[in-house]
């Protein structure tokens, strides 16, 4: 059964920093384009970062330079590093394999002071 699930949101200062992780359980998320995305309370659904199967990233502008996403392949778990959170980032944060109904539940991102 395919499976993706984030974790390591919270709740964080204006200027903090957290690592999400998305772990994915019966395919392979090296195998796969894989993509972050967030909700906000109240708005919709936004792209966040893009990994390619081989390493190759992209970003929306309002993350890149702030945000990173990788990959560890032994552990099947596709990361997101947020750095210089803004209380514009505060939301859901869900993963997704690119071109598939497979999405995680999502993990909770706040950024308040």
């Amino acid at each position: 059964q395919v499976q993706l699930a984030e974790s390591g949101g919270d709740l964080v200062q204006p200027g903090g920093s957290l690592r999400l992780s998305c772990a994915g359980s019966g395919f392979s998320l090296s195998d796969e384009i894989m993509t972050w995305h967030r909700q906000a309370p109240g708005k919709a659904r936004e792209w966040v970062a893009t990994l390619w199967p081989g390493g190759a990233t992209i970003y929306t502008p309002s993350v890149k330079g702030r945000f990173t996403i990788s990959r560890d392949d032994a552990k099947n778990t596709m990361y997101l590093q947020l750095n210089s959170l803004q209380p514009e980032d505060t939301g859901v944060y869900l993963c997704h394999e690119a071109g598939s109904s497979t999405w995680g539940q999502g993990t909770q991102v706040t950024v308040s002071s």
